[in-house]
């Protein structure tokens, strides 16, 4: 705060002498001390409530440079209810409390970790050789979309983005793929590109392959829905045909989604990293 002069008019008072002045001085020191001190103050809660503010969650997951086939993520725990033998999900219910327990301890929504377990639990009915967990999942949806809630989304109870999620055009830009409309825009709202789609980003064709209605109710599958992308999701991930507990079948399932290895050592990196606070 900025201290206004004294009026002209108001007398200059004596000098203090030497002590008089060296007491004036430290008071002066103190009090800017104090200010630099509430300044300082100030700043850093600023800046722990800008780092609570972050669009990445604050559960640490450090980056693993894992060599391409080497290992798989470490075992995530089991998941509490099973598939019908349909593969629709049964009452969903028992999962809200593993949710609860797992989002507090990796900060991913519990809403999209209810759709990573449905989606483990009907292709552990369907495709039990596959072996495809929820933390693979989670490392998935963690690099595509943060699990849904990129720029400031929110996962609704019905499974969809306060906002649609739509990627860039594939328009052969710089590390791009150029890829023209496949769906009419009836996907992404474009008709002249192809763009990725939903919580874990499909481009329609291959949407158009792998999506399934995770809740069996009828009505057509939509990539918005984290339970119908998460399944679809597994389901990719399982076409590759090999087991997902190896190294070797890990690698050459998550290479399919996305050909890159600092992609797959992303997604290796925040598997590795839900599960062992899991079972740890």
């Amino acid at each position: 705060m900025v201290v206004p002069p004294p009026p002209k008019t108001t007398p200059r008072p004596p000098a203090r002498g030497r002590v008089g002045n060296l007491v004036g001085r430290l008071a002066l020191v103190a009090l800017l001390l104090a200010v630099v001190a509430g300044g300082a103050w100030a700043l850093g809660v600023l800046n722990r409530r800008a780092a609570l503010t972050a669009d990445d969650p604050p559960f640490p997951v450090p980056f693993q440079e894992v060599e391409p086939g080497s290992a798989a993520p470490g075992t995530a725990g089991e998941v509490p209810p099973r598939a019908s033998p349909g593969g629709e999900i049964a009452a969903a219910e028992p999962l809200t409390a593993w949710a609860a327990d797992v989002s507090s301890k990796t900060d991913i929504p519990a809403r999209a970790l209810r759709a990573y377990a449905i989606a483990e639990l009907v292709t552990r009915s369907t495709q039990p050789g596959c072996r495809v967990s929820w933390a693979t999942l989670a490392g998935i949806g963690r690099v595509e979309s943060h699990h849904g809630t990129i720029g400031g989304r929110k996962l609704g109870e019905d499974g969809r983005p306060s906002k649609p999620i739509i990627g860039i055009p594939l328009d052969g830009g710089p590390g791009v793929k150029a890829i023209p409309d496949t769906d009419g825009g009836a996907l992404d709202g474009d008709r002249t590109w192809d763009r990725a789609v939903g919580p874990m980003q499909f481009i329609p064709t291959t949407w158009a392959r792998y999506a399934t209605r995770a809740n069996g109710d009828g009505n057509p599958p939509d990539p918005q829905n984290v339970d119908d992308a998460a399944l679809a999701a597994a389901r990719y991930l399982c076409s590759s045909g090999g087991d997902l507990g190896t190294g070797q079948g890990w690698w050459a399932a998550v290479m399919a989604y996305n050909n890159s290895v600092e992609y797959g050592r992303n997604v290796f990196s925040g598997a590795d990293a839900f599960a062992r606070a899991v079972v740890n």
